[in-house]
């Protein structure tokens, strides 16, 4: 016996919208659907373009809507990911596709971002996610019970607890699978069956779920996580696998580090970062010199701490360093106010990456000019 439920959601070729919004007002972080309803719904009113079944936006306004540019009217949409293009297009393509998304790099490159902004965009909903774990269970991916309800009535649809990739194949919609490499391996495959019949079979009940027109997988996966639960290659046959690189210039870093943090203060009442702007390249010049090695000169080489020193590292150093400011100095981004955080994201191993950071402090940034606040900093921070 088969069963899928007609989705509600609306037509694909209607002018779609992001859900209604019911959420409080002083949610700290809205879901992407909700942040950025305004720009999706300027997309979906001026896109005149062919979508897929069930999806809100056409391939190419959901790359507008990450990438960002200019509408005909003159709406104005933010970047969401400040990348390669070529490397969104090919995401959004997969999607348009019968396979599923992997999202795949090293730590701090915005796979989840990503992942939740191209839900929102396709889906309108970026909710139906499971967040990968060494304890997540089977029932997280396929279907789990009420158990009251098992026990009074026996198995019956009533009683089954749909996964939300259960709920995005009978909706049509785009689930999230976070952290895929760190999901038990037999875990792993119940996505097998998923990705490659679009069926999920429910044997207590001798029924089926059948994945209709509109479901996606977007899985991320982290290049450190190697050989923790390396996936199947049956598995990864299922997914096309697109790596997200590390930004590729110390502008394109600089660039996404003020954004992100702008939108975390705007939220948290911290100062405007241009206050900060100086100390935010500061941060991002420390991080890309240690993770790459070497000065950005290129005349001296440097031992790299265990640390990945990535861009969302490089975002909470600076947001610490603005809260910091706003409420234990003038509101002013300066050199103390990162160093701490600076400090904490470069020594993971007290033995290894201490004798690591100091090279870097005597050899490095005592002897740049202009530096010698962030030296002095920094050495306060670490006595």
């Amino acid at each position: 016996m088969s069963v899928s439920a007609e989705p509600t959601s609306v037509d694909p070729r209607r002018n779609g919208s992001a859900p209604a919004d019911t959420r409080p007002a002083d949610t700290l972080r809205p879901h992407a659907e909700h942040a950025f309803a305004d720009e999706l719904a300027a997309l979906a009113a001026q896109d005149d373009r062919p979508r897929p079944a069930r999806w809100r936006l056409s391939p190419w306004a959901v790359a507008t809507y990450l990438l960002g540019g200019t509408l005909p009217d003159g709406t104005l949409i933010s970047p969401k990911y400040v990348g390669p293009r070529r490397v969104v297009e090919v995401a959004v393509t997969t999607l348009a596709t019968d396979r599923a998304l992997l999202l795949l790099g090293v730590p701090g490159t915005a796979k989840t971002w990503v992942s939740e902004h191209l839900a929102a965009a396709v889906s309108g909903d970026s909710t139906l996610l499971v967040q990968g774990t060494a304890g997540t269970p089977e029932e997280a991916i396929r279907y789990g019970w009420n158990y009251a309800r098992l026990i009074a009535q026996g198995p019956s649809r009533e009683a089954l607890v749909p996964s939300p990739v259960m709920r995005a194949m009978a909706e049509g919609r785009t689930a999230r699978i976070e952290e895929l490499t760190r999901i038990p391996a037999d875990v792993q495959d119940s996505l097998i069956t998923v990705l490659s019949e679009k069926t999920l079979p429910i044997p207590e009940l001798g029924q089926e779920v059948q994945a209709v027109r509109g479901f996606n997988v977007i899985a991320t996966a982290n290049d450190r996580d190697r050989g923790v639960n390396e996936l199947s290659s049956a598995l990864r046959r299922r997914f096309n696998t697109v790596v997200l690189p590390l930004p590729g210039t110390p502008e394109a870093e600089v660039d996404i580090v003020s954004r992100r943090v702008e939108q975390i203060g705007r939220s948290l009442d911290l100062p405007a970062v241009p206050d900060g702007i100086d100390e935010i390249r500061r941060v991002v010049t420390v991080f890309r010199e240690l993770r790459d090695g070497v000065t950005a000169d290129g005349r001296t080489k440097l031992k790299s701490p265990s640390g990945t020193l990535s861009t969302a590292e490089a975002i909470s150093v600076v947001t610490g360093g603005l809260a910091l400011a706003a409420h234990f100095g003038d509101g002013v981004l300066r050199a103390g106010d990162v160093a701490a955080g600076i400090l904490g994201a470069v020594v993971r191993d007290p033995a290894a990456d201490l004798v690591v950071w100091q090279e870097y402090l005597e050899t490095v940034v005592r002897e740049r000019e202009g530096w010698t606040d962030f030296y002095r900093a920094c050495r306060e921070v670490g006595a």
